[in-house]
C-alpha cells in the first residue's frame, strides 16, 4: 500500500509561487523598489496687477443729492423779424462773436421809407394849419370881446383850432410809428455774445415773428436740474455744486445754486434748481450733458471704491491682502460719494491696507497672492515693497 507523504498542501505552494513572481515582475519593470506616494507640492501664489488692488488712504468725500441735465446759456435771445419784408442781408455766421448794438441783419425798408416821407409831410402840413388856427383864434377872441362877432362865431373858430391840434397829434403819432418800424428793419445784437444759430438768409421774405438769428452769452452758463424734495432743506442759494461734463473725462467743474423753485412738482415730488456756472474762459459749451452733486456735506476720511464693498452678507465687507493671503474684513460704512463712486470706511480698515478690486474679488479667502504694486487714492501712499 502506497503512503502519501504528509506536508504543506499543494495549493499553498502555488499561491506562494504566484506572489513571488509578481514581486519579481514589479522589481524588473521599475528597476527599484516601490516608494511611498510623493508629497504634495506648495501652492503657487496668484499674481495681482495694479488694476486689481488699491492701497487705502484718506481722501475728500462729498455727499449730497445727485443732479444731471444739459448746460444752457444763462442769456440767450432769438431775434425775430418785427416787420414783414424781404431780407436784404444777414451779416453774421454761426459761431461768430458779436458786440452789443452790432448790426446782424437788415430787412428791405423801401416801402416804409415812402410811408415815412408821406407821414413827415402830413405832420408838417398839420403843424402849419395848427399855427394858422391858433392865430385865427387869438384874433377872433379880441373881436368877440369888442362885440364885433357873436360868441357862436368865436366858438366855431375855437373848435377849428382844437381839430387842428388833433390832426397834428395824429400826424405825429403816425410819423413816430413809421420811424419805429424803420428802426425795426435793422436787427442788432442785444448784448455781447456769439451767434449760435442763423435761421434765415438774404432773399428770404419774412413775416413778423420769423426767427432770424439766435445770440447767446457763452461766458455764463446755467444748469437746470430736479432734486428730490427730501433734500429741500439743503438747497440754498450759494450752495456749491460739483459736476463733470461728458467729453471732458475726469475734469471737475463747480457752480453755485442761483435760484430754487418755491413749488415742488406734484407729479415727480422733486424741486427744480438753477445752478449758475461761470465760464469766462469758455471752456464749456452750452448743450453738453452734465452730471454732478449738490455738495451739502464734505469731509476727509479713509475711503474705498463702492464696487470694492460686498453688501450681500449680514454686514458690509471687503477683501484685503494680509501676510500674502486674501482675507475678508468686515467694515463700517459712512459718507457715500456718488459722483466719485467712493464710500467712507469708519472701521475695519487702516490707512495702508491693500484692498482687492475688480475680477480679483472672486478669489477665495486664504488664497496666496503676490502683489507687485498697489496704487493709492489721488497718488497718496507708497507702493508696496517687492514680494519676497
Amino acid at each position: 500500500m502506497r503512503q502519501v507523504s504528509r506536508g504543506r498542501p499543494c495549493g499553498d505552494y502555488r499561491t506562494a509561487a504566484l506572489l513571488s513572481a509578481l514581486v519579481t515582475a514589479l522589481v524588473g519593470c521599475n528597476g527599484q523598489k516601490p516608494e511611498a506616494a510623493a508629497a504634495p507640492q506648495a501652492e503657487t501664489p496668484v499674481s495681482l496687477g495694479a488694476e486689481n488692488v488699491l492701497r487705502v488712504a484718506p481722501r475728500k468725500l462729498d455727499s449730497g443729492p445727485v443732479i444731471s441735465g444739459s448746460l444752457q446759456a444763462r442769456r440767450a435771445a432769438t431775434l425775430r423779424a418785427e416787420v414783414g419784408g424781404a431780407l436784404l442781408e444777414v451779416k453774421v455766421e454761426q459761431g461768430q462773436p458779436v458786440k452789443r448794438g452790432e448790426l446782424l441783419a437788415r430787412i428791405d425798408d423801401a416801402a416804409l421809407q415812402d410811408q415815412f416821407i408821406a407821414a413827415r409831410s402830413t405832420a408838417r402840413v398839420t403843424g402849419n394849419a395848427l399855427e394858422v388856427s391858433r392865430a385865427e383864434e387869438e384874433r377872433n377872441a379880441k373881436l368877440a370881446e369888442a362885440g364885433v362877432i357873436t360868441q357862436r362865431d368865436f366858438d366855431r373858430v375855437k373848435l377849428a383850432r382844437q381839430q387842428a391840434e388833433a390832426q397834428v397829434s395824429e400826424a405825429q403819432a403816425r410819423l413816430a410809428l413809421i420811424q419805429d418800424q424803420l428802426s425795426r428793419t435793422r436787427i442788432s445784437a442785444p448784448f455781447d455774445g456769439a451767434v449760435s444759430e442763423r435761421q434765415a438768409n438774404a432773399g428770404d421774405v419774412v413775416a413778423p415773428g420769423t426767427p432770424l438769428v439766435t445770440v447767446v452769452d457763452p461766458t455764463s452758463l446755467r444748469l437746470e436740474a430736479a432734486v428730490p424734495a427730501e433734500y429741500a432743506s439743503k438747497l440754498q442759494g450759494g450752495t456749491q455744486v460739483d459736476f463733470r461734463v461728458a467729453g471732458y473725462g475726469q475734469q471737475g467743474f463747480t457752480g453755485k445754486i442761483e435760484r430754487v423753485n418755491p413749488v415742488v412738482d406734484p407729479a415727480t415730488g422733486q424741486v427744480r434748481i438753477y445752478v449758475a456756472i461761470p465760464n469766462s474762459e469758455q471752456a464749456l459749451l452750452a448743450g453738453l450733458f452734465a452730471q454732478g452733486r449738490v455738495a451739502s456735506e464734505s469731509r476727509e476720511a479713509l475711503a474705498v471704491p463702492i464696487s470694492a464693498v460686498d453688501v450681500r452678507g449680514t454686514s458690509p465687507s471687503v477683501l484685503r491682502v494680509k501676510d500674502g493671503k486674501v482675507e475678508r474684513a468686515s467694515v463700517e460704512l459712512g459718507l457715500r460719494d456718488e459722483v466719485a463712486q467712493q464710500v467712507e470706511i469708519r472701521s475695519g480698515l487702516q490707512a495702508g491696507d491693500v484692498v482687492v478690486l475688480g475680477s480679483a474679488r472672486d478669489l477665495a479667502e486664504g488664497t496666496r497672492v503676490q502683489v507687485a504694486q498697489a496704487p493709492a487714492h489721488q497718488g497718496q501712499g507708497q507702493p508696496l515693497p517687492p514680494p519676497r
